[in-house]
């Protein structure tokens, strides 16, 4: 299809020493020690100079960064709906509130989804440790952010480029935000937009815009993307939504809605994975899992151990991928599955001017 893109449719600082002039004046007076006496002091002070450099950086990044959300709040707020605020790791991020109660956030770092909230207060998605750990130091974007639903695009997985491409470890920005103008049900939603750098072409030669909406309807979380090519040649990609799912206990945890379905199984050699059928009515977990189910069906289910499940419906995304580190992250891998929905198996093949669009939907059910 040739088109535009389109707004979705519905469905402390550090005190440094200074330079210690009497202590470098006083070597001559000890003529009989060797140079080397005064080094551990002058590599103090210069670690000193330098952590002292380094806080004054972040500082002043971190001020930056404050006006440009103070800025973007004020362009793209919505009372009560929608706020951009400092997020995790000062980020700036989108604050999606509904009516009922609801809640979620996305990062501009990353496009990454990193919370989303049911009435309750109750979280459903996951962070990672390690993630949170990157995210409270000095170099919050050093790395991108593992939890929550983060995008792999233009690659899924190992390739050609980077471990599944470049689009999460990037800025996005904010392309609009609106609000369903029913007074009572408000139906928050932000439009985050990612186009072709110096740095992505350097990695995939093509020009190209993602617009990515995010939308809170009651508690059902939705989100809708579109990739348009905008260069004179044609191109093609694998993306996935790699959902962090948090779960009372993984081995208590089951994903329904595969049996019958194709797989690949990563699990002992990702680069020649064996391909089996799924025979089972739940897919549970008693080691390390990393299936990739191919013409999958549009809706899946997660059921998290708690006597919930999270539903999982799609369009245009043909492939679902299941996968759990078990003990290769020995801390924290019983607390969350990752169910990614994915266009992996056949990539999407785009000519000049035209679109790919994909909708994906969460809600959490009682079992």
């Amino acid at each position: 299809m040739a088109a535009t893109l389109c707004a979705a449719a519905p469905l402390s600082s550090v005190r440094s020493r200074a330079p210690c002039h009497s202590a470098a004046a006083a070597v001559p007076r000890h003529p009989a020690r060797p140079a080397a006496w005064a080094r551990p002091a002058v590599q103090r002070q210069q670690r000193g100079t330098a952590a002292s450099a380094r806080r004054m950086r972040v500082q002043a990044a971190a001020a930056s960064t404050a006006a440009e959300i103070q800025e973007l709040d004020k362009e793209f707020g919505i009372d009560g709906c929608v706020e951009v605020v400092a997020g995790l790791g000062g980020l700036p991020t989108v604050r999606l509130t509904h009516a009922c109660g609801s809640s979620t956030e996305v990062s501009l770092f990353g496009g990454c989804i990193t919370s989303w909230k049911q009435a309750s207060g109750d979280e459903v998605l996951y962070l990672r440790p390690d993630a949170l750990q990157i995210l409270q130091s000095d170099n919050p974007k050093s790395k991108p952010i593992s939890g929550g639903i983060p995008h792999c695009f233009p690659q899924f997985g190992p390739g050609a480029m980077q471990q599944h491409g470049f689009a999460r470890n990037v800025d996005w920005s904010i392309a609009t935000t609106s609000a369903d103008p029913q007074p009572d049900d408000r139906d928050p939603e932000v439009t985050l937009l990612l186009e072709d750098s110096e740095y992505s072409r350097a990695m995939w030669p093509h020009k190209f815009k993602v617009a990515y909406s995010v939308a809170l309807h009651g508690e059902l979380l939705r989100v809708d993307m579109r990739v348009l090519n905008t260069d004179d040649k044609p191109f093609e990609f694998t993306m996935a939504l790699h959902t962090y799912i948090e779960v009372a206990d993984v081995e208590d945890a089951a994903v329904r809605g595969l049996k019958g379905l194709e797989y690949l199984d990563k699990t002992v050699d990702p680069a020649n994975p064996a391909r089996k059928t799924e025979e089972r009515e739940e897919v549970t977990f008693s080691g390390p899992t990393d299936s990739v189910y191919l013409k999958a069906r549009d809706h899946v289910e997660l059921d998290v151990g708690t006597g919930a499940a999270v539903a999982i419906t799609s369009n245009h995304l043909n492939d679902v991928v299941v996968w759990s580190p078990w003990t290769a992250m020995p801390d924290f891998y019983k607390h969350f599955v990752c169910v990614e929905n994915a266009q992996f198996s056949s990539p999407v093949a785009l000519a000049p001017g035209e679109f790919w669009r994909s909708q994906c939907e969460w809600a959490v059910r009682d079992l």
